[in-house]
């Protein structure tokens, strides 16, 4: 699906006001949700969630993570819903004979690093995960799903999207109010420049984490070259960006839908633009496993890793709960 203008920001026009019933019933739905009990596992839980529906930067997040427990020794599981997928789980991803159509692009891209669980049932993919020794969990996702009970949840924010207008779905992209998440959480994790002014809305005693995304090494080969940049993420703009300031020259580009299921009628037309144009397709590395893989490799992909402004920050956070990590019999 792809978010109505007005979510964005601004006034909005009448739109916002008129669904406000909606959002309200909305609120009070998530609001009772997340206050239902859940299963508390025998390792620790990891949440990095969001407030708004869409992209945030979760996944990078989650996967840098994953990547932090791995290097003190922690076996590590990461568990999601497997949005845009068909099967509810709990399945452990295999990335050979998965694909998006079936655990969504996520999950895959998770399952390149650790091992993954795709679950609708959190509280069921939790015990699949413990039952595999996995002796941490990183759930991508799941700050307003109640079912597994999270030892240390993130507030993952897009400093170039923030809140976009404050507002509850269906009035803006909010799945509850900022508060309300942010109470749940240990701190807040700030991706780019609060280009909205999203921190002003956080609760004051909230620590805040910066970071940014930093393009993978692709990005160099790019530096000069003319690119066809095509995305369906849920901040294009941000790919965009991304791309623009490792130097290539954006020849042109186009943005679909949020996890846009591509097939080869797209790709054909896809690359008959950038070649119109002399220029290097390029894609995400979301999008890209959900590419047929008959064009995959005629598209280059930009990657991208967290940088943190203050690494001690994190780690600290981190540190109770690999002190409580269970040794194996």
């Amino acid at each position: 699906m792809r978010a109505p203008d007005f979510w964005s920001g601004g006034s909005g026009g009448i739109a916002p006001l008129l669904l406000s019933p909606i959002a309200a019933i909305y609120a009070a739905a998530t609001a009772r949700r997340v206050a239902k009990p859940g299963w508390q596992a025998p390792v620790p839980v990891i949440c990095c969630g969001n407030a708004t529906a869409g992209g945030s930067g979760k996944t990078v997040v989650a996967l840098d993570l994953g990547q932090r427990l791995s290097n003190r020794g922690v076996a590590t599981h990461f568990l999601t819903r497997g949005y845009g997928g068909k099967l509810k789980g709990p399945v452990m991803v295999d990335p050979v004979q998965h694909d998006s159509q079936a655990v969504g692009d996520e999950a895959l891209l998770l399952a390149a690093t650790r091992p993954t669980w795709v679950a609708g049932d959190r509280a069921a993919g939790g015990k699949a995960a413990v039952a595999a020794n996995a002796q941490a969990i990183i759930m991508d996702d799941g700050l307003q799903n109640p079912g597994l009970v999270k030892d240390l949840s993130l507030l993952v924010v897009d400093g170039n999207f923030g809140f976009g207008n404050g507002r509850i779905i269906p009035s803006g992209p909010l799945r509850e109010p900022v508060a309300a998440a942010a109470a749940r959480c240990r701190a807040a994790v700030l991706i780019g420049e609060d280009e909205t002014g999203a921190l002003a809305m956080l609760p004051p005693g909230l620590p805040v984490l910066r970071a940014r995304q930093v393009p993978g090494p692709e990005a160099e080969l790019l530096a000069g070259q003319p690119v066809f940049a095509f995305c369906g993420i849920g901040n294009p703009r941000k790919f965009f960006a991304s791309l623009q300031s490792a130097g290539a020259v954006l020849a042109g580009r186009m943005a679909y839908a949020d996890h846009y299921p591509f097939d080869a009628s797209d790709l054909r037309d896809l690359l008959e633009q950038a070649e119109a144009l002399r220029a290097i397709p390029v894609t995400t590395t979301k999008d890209y496993v959900r590419i047929p893989p008959a064009f995959r490799s005629r598209v280059t992909v930009l990657t991208v890793k967290l940088e943190w402004e203050e690494p001690t920050a994190i780690e600290s956070l981190l540190d109770p709960l690999a002190q409580r990590v269970p040794v194996p019999a």
